[in-house]
């Protein structure tokens, strides 16, 4: 079993910067691909980014693209979100992921395919 606690949330203004924390235990998840997730009130959760062990391999929404940066140390048993020119848009409970094994086309981007979730933190962007 693979346990996911999520840190790093919290309020800040439109153009700020956050940086989300997954830290990983019950097993090590160097093998998994790990992802980020969230979802705002009275909306599906949607996917954001997610990474390969191999950590070159990243997958963004377009929404995202350019402005978050997923990255992870295996060392560690760590994923993190790097999230910079936050728009109010951006404001949900961000959850992380993991699915055993690495990740192809829509195995990364959809939700299903992810087997272990945190509880998700808040992120809240004000204008």
């Amino acid at each position: 079993q693979v346990q996911l606690v999520e840190s790093g949330g919290g309020l800040v203004q439109a153009g700020g910067s956050l940086r989300l924390s997954c830290a990983a235990s019950g097993r090590a998840v160097s093998s998994y691909a790990m992802g980020w997730f969230r979802q705002a009130p009275g909306k599906d959760r949607e996917f954001v980014a997610a990474i390969n062990w191999f950590a070159g391999n990243t997958f963004y929404a377009d929404s995202v693209k350019g402005r978050f940066t997923i990255s992870r140390d295996n060392a560690k048993n760590t994923l993190s979100l790097q999230m910079n020119i936050l728009q109010p848009e951006d404001t949900a409970v961000y959850y992380c992921a993991a699915q055993r094994g690495p990740c192809s086309g829509y195995e990364c981007y959809s939700d299903d395919r992810y087997g272990y979730w945190g509880q998700g933190t808040q992120v809240t962007v004000s204008s």
